[in-house]
């Protein structure tokens, strides 16, 4: 990946994974109650950022596990 992809890949990413697993665990941790939707976007609004930095060091991390497995998985 390279130019302006490097950074949008990782943001967009981190987007969704924070979007679904911070509406899972709020759910399960509060259940289908009035303040769901507020404590989940404030449980959001902190995941976001934290998981997108956290994806720019994890990215080329995992591409380069993956290309190691699969050269060891031969064609």
């Amino acid at each position: 990946m390279e130019g302006k992809a490097r950074i949008i890949f990782p943001i967009t990413m981190a987007f969704f994974m924070a979007f679904l697993m911070t509406a899972v665990v709020t759910f399960l941790n509060l259940g289908p109650t009035p303040e769901f939707f507020w404590q989940w976007i404030k449980a959001f609004a902190v995941a976001w950022p934290l998981a997108s930095a956290v994806a720019f060091v994890a990215v080329p991390v995992a591409r380069g596990i993956t290309n190691r497995i699969v050269a060891l998985l031969g064609p």
